[in-house]
């Protein structure tokens, strides 16, 4: 049986990485500001206390999907307070391992901003309902099913960055707005850093841990979920977005979960003890199921489009 690492020694073998890896994300990392892309020009007041006009579906000409999936991302980011909190419990808030913490907390505020400036001055979602979305979002807070531990939350992160990342690009696309597709790109090349900051962390984890790792990999794989689950409404527009191309499973497996894993060369790697191998053959027989669950939805899609068409 291979050594069973502490969440302690680690975070200590791994101090070196995260120093490594953090002066890397701030060479590559560029400076952008949120005012630079909202067209403030074009806003104008609502009604309430500015006594402006009331919104209107008709204000912005974006499809419906876009909407949804504009909405779902901006409360996604909205819950930036859980997530810090998450990350500095297990990470700490010393050394490299903190000033990761509080840059990582720092860029991620910035999508927020911009999404929200963007997205109002555009009149692209109805301000009462998104602030209502969000402190209900809020209220109920975040806790990953991963909470507290070290590999499943390196193995999450790095899958979720990368969803992220697909989720901002392919909505961009959907607004049909030159501006809105800039804007979600640049958010989007900030989560795809932030992947690579934790694909590498968790790499480095996989030569230390190779065992504890497979096996966290497989859990997180086996049980991903998105972190917006919560927001209200969240498993209908879950579903629109996947019927429209937005994210679904195909995206999920080929384009998020596959690149990851063969970053890691999980398939490849020598050395694993049984239980190892077993989480590995777990794991390959999980993806050969995602592969039919991918072909099976594809199958459905166009009946999926005819039967919410209407709606």
């Amino acid at each position: 049986m291979s050594r069973v690492w502490s969440q302690t020694d680690l975070l200590r073998e791994l101090d070196q990485v995260v120093e490594g890896e953090l002066n890397r994300h701030t060479k590559v990392a560029k400076e952008w500001f949120p005012h630079d892309y909202v067209p403030w020009s074009e806003g104008r007041s609502f009604d309430g206390l500015m006594g402006g006009e009331p919104w209107s579906e008709a204000d912005a000409d974006i499809p419906d999907v876009a909407r949804s999936a504009l909405i779902v991302n901006l409360l996604t980011e909205d819950n930036l307070p859980s997530y810090h909190h998450e990350i500095a419990l297990i990470f700490g808030r010393d050394d490299a391992w903190g000033d990761w913490v509080h840059r990582w907390t720092a860029e991620e505020g910035r999508h927020g901003i911009a999404m929200r400036d963007f997205m109002l001055v555009k009149r692209m979602v109805d301000p009462v309902a998104l602030e209502r979305f969000r402190m209900q979002h809020m209220s109920q807070g975040y806790e990953s099913a991963h909470s507290g531990e070290l590999l499943h939350s390196l193995a999450y992160v790095s899958f979720q960055e990368l969803a992220t990342r697909v989720s901002h690009r392919n909505t961009g696309k959907f607004t049909n707005d030159p501006m809105a597709e800039q804007l979600l790109a640049r958010i989007a090349a900030d989560e795809n850093l932030h992947m690579i900051f934790y694909r590498n962390l968790l790499n480095a984890a996989l030569q230390i841990a190779p065992d504890q790792t497979m096996q966290a990999i497989l859990e997180v794989v086996k049980g991903f979920q998105m972190p917006g689950t919560e927001i209200p409404g969240f498993q209908r527009k879950a579903v629109e977005m996947a019927v429209a191309g937005i994210y679904d499973l195909r995206q999920h497996r080929d384009d998020v979960v596959m690149p990851v894993l063969r970053f890691w060369k999980v398939f490849e790697m020598e050395g694993l003890s049984a239980e190892g191998e077993k989480a590995r053959t777990e794991l390959a027989e999980f993806m050969e199921g995602l592969e039919k669950q991918a072909l099976r939805f594809e199958d459905k899609r166009e009946t999926l489009k005819a039967r919410m068409a209407p709606r």
